[in-house]
């Protein structure tokens, strides 16, 4: 199987896996998609993250023994600010964070991924399918922490842990067409722990100042025994 963009080869992959390219390794003439690009190796779909207007055009699949297919594609742009609040999220550990897929149609299927292990499934109609060790047993960090919103089909991550920080892609198939969305996740301390630190600081103070005070006491004692013996 060969994916094309506008005439120029972009990804090839062979069915016993023995070769697979993608970017430059297919073509010199790629630099556009250079580390954009990903070939699904079970289903030989083409995903192409963070696109740009300039990734619109005619994208063929190619396969030896069968008819070619054809897609067109057409990007549109986005604010930037509005690309970069949808993208970054940042959460202070313990929070929750929620990351918001946008419109959504009732025939869409929707896959969450972390760092590329999946952990959540459901349907356009909010039905869920999978999440957490239902979609992959790598996923037993998220264990009883991920939420599915019923009204935006937004997937909320409860009570966050420094482990979260990290890339969540969001794929959607919608009839023909796959849309992709990333959002980066960074997960920053609470405060608890320096609070946590600032207190054993202060009860070691208190200690060292309480031993110190035992011993000017016991000092002032002894004074006083060697007064009654005679001793100046």
């Amino acid at each position: 199987m060969m994916w094309y963009f506008n005439g120029t080869r972009i990804a090839q992959i062979r069915g016993d896996l023995c070769y697979i390219c993608t970017d430059v390794q297919c073509n010199n003439g790629t630099e556009r998609f250079t580390d954009r690009l990903k070939l699904d190796n079970q289903t030989g779909s083409l995903t192409i993250m963070n696109i740009t207007t300039e990734d619109s055009g005619e994208y063929r699949q190619s396969m030896i023994i069968n008819s070619d297919k054809y897609f067109n594609v057409s990007v549109h742009g986005v604010p930037a600010a509005e690309r970069d609040q949808m993208r970054r999220k940042t959460v202070k550990e313990g929070k929750s964070v929620t990351l918001d897929p946008g419109e959504i149609k009732s025939n869409d299927v929707m896959r969450w991924y972390f760092n590329e292990t999946p952990i959540a499934e459901f349907t356009g109609d909010l039905r869920p399918i999978c999440t957490d060790v239902q979609c992959n047993n790598k996923t037993e960090r998220f264990r009883d922490r991920l939420k599915l919103d019923h009204q935006t089909g937004s997937l909320i991550i409860m009570n966050t842990r420094n482990t979260d920080s990290g890339e969540y892609t969001l794929m959607i198939n919608r009839s023909r067409f796959r849309i992709v969305k990333i959002f980066s996740v960074a997960v920053t301390g609470s405060g608890l722990f320096a609070g946590v630190v600032a207190g054993v600081v202060v009860a070691v103070l208190l200690l060292a100042a309480a031993a110190g005070l035992g011993v000017i006491y016991c000092r002032r004692r002894s004074s006083r025994k060697e007064q009654d013996n005679g001793v100046i």
